[in-house]
């Protein structure tokens, strides 16, 4: 489908099925701390029409299990990316908008992007950090917002209200909204020029990036 690098998260090693693919396909992350012999790797450097980016993919520790905190980690990831490439992108799965945020100014002026991704709904803090980072806290689901974060809303509405599950969750399937990021970097430096969110179908309404 034309995907460069994709990056997981809490759920990634929950099948045991995807070990394997973790272990042959180095364009399938999984966050580099989330468990210590976890199979595969939370770094790749790729190809591009642009030129190398070196992807980097963590887990927050706030609400989470992690092995080991993000900033335990982060430093070395992103110098052995920046070996690789001068674009550094870094997702920050994580549950708490504090450590997503607090790990973007750790790294401003490091790597060209700190995105975040996990709770499912798009926040509106865009923006380029002063020493040159583009900052998301998160990027937003892709799925059908007619839900709960992209679940029929049936199931969470009768756990939220009785506490008890009555069946399996099951993802809601009415038109989906693409939600994500979009970020220019400058060929100099590798730093951020340009961020802005990206919305195309379903419920919400759409923005398009004005730079492309």
């Amino acid at each position: 489908a034309g995907v460069d690098v994709i990056t997981g998260g809490n759920h990634t090693l929950q099948k045991r099925e995807i070990y394997p693919l973790l272990q042959s396909e180095p364009r399938l992350l999984r966050p580099a701390n989330i468990a210590a012999r976890a199979p595969g790797r939370g770094l790749v450097t790729v190809e591009t029409a642009g030129g190398p980016v070196s992807v980097v993919n963590v887990m927050g520790s706030v609400f989470m299990t992690a092995a080991h905190s993000p900033f335990a980690v982060i430093d070395d990831l992103v110098d052995e990316a920046r070996r690789g490439a001068d674009v550094v992108l870094v997702d920050i799965h994580a549950e708490a908008t504090s450590e997503k945020i607090a790990l973007g100014w750790h790294l401003d002026g490091r790597v060209s992007a700190v995105v975040g991704t996990h709770t499912h709904v798009q926040t509106a803090d865009e923006q380029i950090l002063p020493g040159g980072t583009g900052f998301m806290s998160d990027a937003g689901m892709c799925g059908d917002y007619d839900s709960v974060i992209g679940m029929e809303k049936a199931e969470p509405l009768n756990r939220f209200q009785r506490k008890l599950p009555v069946e399996r969750m099951r993802p809601a399937e009415g038109p989906a909204t693409v939600c994500g990021v979009a970020v220019e970097t400058d060929d100099a430096t590798g730093l951020a020029r340009a961020i802005a969110p990206i919305r195309v179908g379903g419920r919400l309404s759409e923005a398009a990036v004005s730079f492309w």
